[in-house]
Protein backbone atom coordinates (compact mmCIF):
# COMPACT_ATOMS: atom_id res chain seq x y z
CA UNK A 1 0.00 0.00 0.00
CA UNK A 2 1.19 3.53 -0.95
CA UNK A 3 -0.06 6.22 1.24
CA UNK A 4 2.24 9.32 -0.63
CA UNK A 5 0.21 9.87 -3.97
CA UNK A 6 2.06 8.74 -7.18
CA UNK A 7 1.54 10.70 -10.59
CA UNK A 8 0.09 8.41 -13.67
CA UNK A 9 -1.13 9.58 -16.56
CA UNK A 10 -4.11 9.26 -19.05
CA UNK A 11 -3.21 7.42 -22.14
CA UNK A 12 -6.83 5.99 -22.54
CA UNK A 13 -10.13 7.58 -22.18
CA UNK A 14 -13.06 5.23 -23.20
CA UNK A 15 -17.42 6.38 -23.30
CA UNK A 16 -18.99 3.72 -21.59
CA UNK A 17 -22.34 5.61 -21.40
CA UNK A 18 -23.02 9.34 -21.24
CA UNK A 19 -22.14 10.05 -18.10
CA UNK A 20 -19.50 7.28 -17.56
CA UNK A 21 -15.98 7.01 -18.53
CA UNK A 22 -13.13 4.24 -18.40
CA UNK A 23 -9.85 5.69 -18.05
CA UNK A 24 -6.70 3.78 -18.14
CA UNK A 25 -3.92 5.43 -16.28
CA UNK A 26 0.35 4.80 -16.61
CA UNK A 27 2.59 5.55 -13.79
CA UNK A 28 4.62 8.63 -14.42
CA UNK A 29 7.22 6.63 -13.28
CA UNK A 30 6.85 4.72 -9.83
CA UNK A 31 3.84 2.57 -9.72
CA UNK A 32 1.42 1.65 -6.79
CA UNK A 33 1.78 -2.12 -5.88
CA UNK A 34 -0.33 -4.94 -8.02
CA UNK A 35 -4.67 -4.59 -7.30
CA UNK A 36 -6.70 -7.13 -6.83
CA UNK A 37 -10.25 -7.44 -7.94
CA UNK A 38 -12.13 -5.91 -5.42
CA UNK A 39 -10.07 -3.34 -4.08
CA UNK A 40 -9.54 0.70 -4.66
CA UNK A 41 -7.45 3.39 -5.05
CA UNK A 42 -7.86 7.15 -4.05
CA UNK A 43 -7.64 9.16 -7.19
CA UNK A 44 -6.57 12.73 -6.95
CA UNK A 45 -7.60 15.10 -9.83
CA UNK A 46 -5.51 18.39 -9.32
CA UNK A 47 -6.82 21.15 -7.50
CA UNK A 48 -10.28 19.60 -7.15
CA UNK A 49 -9.88 16.96 -4.67
CA UNK A 50 -9.93 12.95 -4.55
CA UNK A 51 -12.53 10.35 -4.72
CA UNK A 52 -12.39 6.53 -4.10
CA UNK A 53 -12.62 4.52 -7.23
CA UNK A 54 -12.48 0.78 -7.35
CA UNK A 55 -10.50 -1.13 -10.40
CA UNK A 56 -12.77 -2.00 -13.06
CA UNK A 57 -10.01 -3.84 -15.21
CA UNK A 58 -6.45 -5.01 -14.35
CA UNK A 59 -3.85 -4.77 -17.61
CA UNK A 60 -1.14 -6.35 -18.06
CA UNK A 61 2.16 -4.47 -16.59
CA UNK A 62 1.64 -1.51 -14.32
CA UNK A 63 -1.22 -0.04 -16.13
CA UNK A 64 -4.33 0.46 -13.69
CA UNK A 65 -7.89 1.19 -15.16
CA UNK A 66 -11.14 2.77 -13.50
CA UNK A 67 -14.54 3.23 -14.44
CA UNK A 68 -15.79 6.51 -13.10
CA UNK A 69 -19.05 8.23 -12.86
CA UNK A 70 -19.62 11.49 -13.28
CA UNK A 71 -22.14 12.43 -10.02
CA UNK A 72 -20.10 14.90 -8.17
CA UNK A 73 -16.60 18.12 -8.54
CA UNK A 74 -14.07 15.12 -8.57
CA UNK A 75 -15.74 12.93 -10.89
CA UNK A 76 -17.09 14.77 -13.22
CA UNK A 77 -13.70 16.53 -13.39
CA UNK A 78 -11.89 13.15 -14.30
CA UNK A 79 -14.30 12.07 -16.65
CA UNK A 80 -13.76 14.91 -18.66
CA UNK A 81 -9.79 14.29 -19.03
CA UNK A 82 -8.39 13.16 -22.01
CA UNK A 83 -4.69 10.96 -23.14
CA UNK A 84 -1.78 13.80 -21.89
CA UNK A 85 -3.84 14.64 -18.74
CA UNK A 86 -2.25 13.82 -15.09
CA UNK A 87 -3.73 12.91 -11.84
CA UNK A 88 -2.16 11.12 -8.37
CA UNK A 89 -3.22 7.90 -7.09
CA UNK A 90 -2.57 6.29 -3.97
CA UNK A 91 -3.50 2.49 -3.24
CA UNK A 92 -4.42 -0.32 -3.37
CA UNK A 93 -6.83 0.12 -0.31
CA UNK A 94 -9.59 -2.18 1.33
CA UNK A 95 -10.75 -6.13 0.48
CA UNK A 96 -10.54 -8.09 -2.35
CA UNK A 97 -13.42 -10.68 -3.72
CA UNK A 98 -12.54 -13.81 -2.46
CA UNK A 99 -12.08 -15.92 -5.71
CA UNK A 100 -10.63 -18.49 -3.65
CA UNK A 101 -13.92 -19.42 -1.91
CA UNK A 102 -15.29 -20.04 -5.19
CA UNK A 103 -13.09 -22.39 -6.58
CA UNK A 104 -15.07 -25.48 -7.41
CA UNK A 105 -17.92 -23.78 -7.12
CA UNK A 106 -20.51 -21.86 -9.22
CA UNK A 107 -20.14 -17.96 -9.84
CA UNK A 108 -22.91 -15.90 -9.10
CA UNK A 109 -22.14 -12.16 -10.12
CA UNK A 110 -24.82 -9.74 -9.31
CA UNK A 111 -24.10 -6.01 -10.49
CA UNK A 112 -26.75 -2.55 -10.00
CA UNK A 113 -25.62 0.30 -12.12
CA UNK A 114 -21.71 1.48 -11.88
CA UNK A 115 -21.39 -1.60 -9.31
CA UNK A 116 -20.79 -3.74 -12.18
CA UNK A 117 -17.42 -1.72 -12.27
CA UNK A 118 -15.62 -3.35 -9.35
CA UNK A 119 -16.92 -7.19 -10.18
CA UNK A 120 -15.57 -6.92 -13.83
CA UNK A 121 -11.98 -7.93 -13.04
CA UNK A 122 -13.46 -10.68 -10.98
CA UNK A 123 -15.34 -11.52 -14.07
CA UNK A 124 -12.23 -11.62 -16.08
CA UNK A 125 -10.43 -13.83 -12.95
CA UNK A 126 -13.02 -16.31 -13.69
CA UNK A 127 -12.74 -16.64 -17.28
CA UNK A 128 -9.33 -16.59 -17.07
CA UNK A 129 -8.84 -20.27 -15.18
CA UNK A 130 -11.15 -22.34 -16.81
CA UNK A 131 -12.19 -25.71 -14.80
CA UNK A 132 -11.10 -23.71 -11.78
CA UNK A 133 -14.84 -22.83 -10.82
CA UNK A 134 -18.25 -24.25 -11.59
CA UNK A 135 -20.89 -22.09 -14.04
CA UNK A 136 -20.64 -19.00 -13.84
CA UNK A 137 -23.49 -16.31 -13.95
CA UNK A 138 -23.58 -12.48 -15.26
CA UNK A 139 -26.64 -10.71 -13.83
CA UNK A 140 -26.81 -6.92 -14.37
CA UNK A 141 -29.36 -4.03 -13.68
CA UNK A 142 -29.02 -0.44 -15.03
CA UNK A 143 -31.69 2.35 -14.83
CA UNK A 144 -32.19 2.14 -19.00
CA UNK A 145 -30.13 0.87 -21.76
CA UNK A 146 -27.93 3.81 -21.94
CA UNK A 147 -26.96 3.59 -18.69
CA UNK A 148 -25.67 -0.46 -19.35
CA UNK A 149 -21.67 -0.83 -19.03
CA UNK A 150 -19.38 -3.03 -20.74
CA UNK A 151 -21.98 -3.96 -23.96
CA UNK A 152 -19.47 -4.89 -25.97
CA UNK A 153 -18.52 -7.66 -23.31
CA UNK A 154 -21.71 -9.33 -22.49
CA UNK A 155 -21.31 -11.65 -25.66
CA UNK A 156 -18.43 -13.34 -24.43
CA UNK A 157 -20.31 -13.23 -20.82
CA UNK A 158 -22.88 -14.94 -22.47
CA UNK A 159 -21.21 -18.32 -23.28
CA UNK A 160 -21.23 -19.67 -19.71
CA UNK A 161 -24.50 -17.07 -18.93
CA UNK A 162 -25.56 -13.51 -18.77
CA UNK A 163 -28.66 -11.74 -18.47
CA UNK A 164 -29.25 -7.57 -18.31
CA UNK A 165 -32.23 -5.69 -16.69
CA UNK A 166 -33.45 -2.28 -17.24
CA UNK A 167 -35.68 0.16 -14.94
CA UNK A 168 -36.63 2.20 -17.56
CA UNK A 169 -36.84 0.53 -21.24
CA UNK A 170 -36.70 2.86 -24.36
CA UNK A 171 -39.07 2.19 -27.00
CA UNK A 172 -36.51 -0.09 -29.08
CA UNK A 173 -35.66 -2.05 -26.12
CA UNK A 174 -36.18 -5.40 -26.59
CA UNK A 175 -35.03 -7.45 -23.56
CA UNK A 176 -35.68 -7.29 -19.75
CA UNK A 177 -37.41 -4.87 -17.86
CA UNK A 178 -37.36 -4.92 -14.09
CA UNK A 179 -35.02 -4.93 -10.52
CA UNK A 180 -32.38 -7.51 -11.44
CA UNK A 181 -33.27 -10.13 -8.35
CA UNK A 182 -35.95 -11.44 -10.93
CA UNK A 183 -33.10 -12.97 -13.08
CA UNK A 184 -31.82 -15.19 -10.14
CA UNK A 185 -34.90 -17.63 -11.11
CA UNK A 186 -33.26 -17.38 -14.41
CA UNK A 187 -29.58 -18.33 -13.44
CA UNK A 188 -27.74 -21.77 -13.85
CA UNK A 189 -26.35 -22.64 -9.72
CA UNK A 190 -26.80 -25.00 -7.21
CA UNK A 191 -27.75 -22.87 -4.28
CA UNK A 192 -25.62 -24.83 -1.45
CA UNK A 193 -22.72 -25.01 -3.61
CA UNK A 194 -22.58 -21.42 -5.03
CA UNK A 195 -20.36 -18.27 -4.34
CA UNK A 196 -21.89 -15.12 -5.22
CA UNK A 197 -20.84 -11.51 -4.95
CA UNK A 198 -22.64 -8.65 -5.26
CA UNK A 199 -22.32 -4.87 -5.69
CA UNK A 200 -25.02 -1.90 -6.58
CA UNK A 201 -26.70 0.01 -4.24
CA UNK A 202 -28.02 -0.73 -0.61
CA UNK A 203 -30.94 -1.45 -1.18
CA UNK A 204 -30.34 -3.56 -4.04
CA UNK A 205 -27.76 -5.89 -1.89
CA UNK A 206 -30.47 -5.66 0.51
CA UNK A 207 -32.88 -7.78 -1.98
CA UNK A 208 -30.39 -9.86 -3.73
CA UNK A 209 -28.90 -11.35 -0.54
CA UNK A 210 -32.13 -11.77 1.17
CA UNK A 211 -33.26 -13.34 -2.55
CA UNK A 212 -30.31 -15.58 -2.29
CA UNK A 213 -30.42 -17.09 1.15
CA UNK A 214 -33.95 -17.50 1.09
CA UNK A 215 -33.04 -20.10 -1.88
CA UNK A 216 -30.06 -21.81 0.01
CA UNK A 217 -26.63 -20.27 -0.40
CA UNK A 218 -24.90 -19.74 2.97
CA UNK A 219 -24.67 -16.53 4.23
CA UNK A 220 -20.82 -16.32 4.34
CA UNK A 221 -20.96 -17.05 0.51
CA UNK A 222 -22.63 -14.12 -0.07
CA UNK A 223 -19.57 -11.33 -0.71
CA UNK A 224 -21.20 -8.05 -0.49
CA UNK A 225 -18.96 -4.72 -1.45
CA UNK A 226 -20.45 -1.61 0.33
CA UNK A 227 -20.11 2.09 0.62
CA UNK A 228 -19.34 4.95 2.51
CA UNK A 229 -18.13 8.10 2.50
CA UNK A 230 -14.43 7.20 2.24
CA UNK A 231 -11.99 9.89 2.77
CA UNK A 232 -8.36 8.88 4.44
CA UNK A 233 -8.56 5.51 3.41
CA UNK A 234 -7.03 4.46 6.01
CA UNK A 235 -9.48 4.13 8.98
CA UNK A 236 -8.31 6.71 10.87
CA UNK A 237 -10.96 9.24 10.12
CA UNK A 238 -13.62 7.46 10.73
CA UNK A 239 -16.21 8.69 7.76
CA UNK A 240 -16.33 5.06 6.49
CA UNK A 241 -18.32 3.56 9.77
CA UNK A 242 -20.69 1.25 9.43
CA UNK A 243 -21.15 -0.07 12.83
CA UNK A 244 -17.51 -1.50 14.24
CA UNK A 245 -16.37 -1.65 10.53
CA UNK A 246 -14.24 0.84 9.18
CA UNK A 247 -15.03 0.49 5.56
CA UNK A 248 -11.73 0.94 3.80
CA UNK A 249 -9.98 -1.02 6.17
CA UNK A 250 -12.32 -3.73 6.53
CA UNK A 251 -14.37 -3.57 3.53
CA UNK A 252 -15.36 -2.52 1.14
CA UNK A 253 -15.83 -6.45 0.45
CA UNK A 254 -17.48 -8.86 3.32
CA UNK A 255 -19.67 -11.82 3.93
CA UNK A 256 -23.56 -10.56 4.33
CA UNK A 257 -23.25 -13.34 7.19
CA UNK A 258 -20.99 -9.86 8.69
CA UNK A 259 -23.20 -7.00 6.81
CA UNK A 260 -27.01 -8.30 7.05
CA UNK A 261 -26.92 -7.05 10.91
CA UNK A 262 -25.22 -3.66 9.62
CA UNK A 263 -27.16 -3.17 6.49
CA UNK A 264 -30.56 -3.51 8.42
CA UNK A 265 -30.10 -0.12 9.83
CA UNK A 266 -31.42 1.56 6.54
CA UNK A 267 -28.62 4.38 5.13
CA UNK A 268 -29.95 8.11 5.27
Amino acid sequence: MTLTPLPYRVVDRHEETRDTVTLTLEPVGESLAPFAPGRFAMVYAFGVGEIPVSVSRIPEGRQLAHTVRAVGAVSRALCRMRPGAQVAVRGPFGTAWDTGAARGRDVLVIAGGIGLAPLRPLIHAVLGEPGEYGRLNVLAGARSPGDLLYVDEFPVWRQPFAAVTVDRPWPDWTGRVGVVTALIREAQFTPGDTTAFVCGPEVMIRATARALLHLGVPPARVLVSLERNMRCATGHCGHCQLGPLLLCRDGPVVGYDQAAPLLAIREL
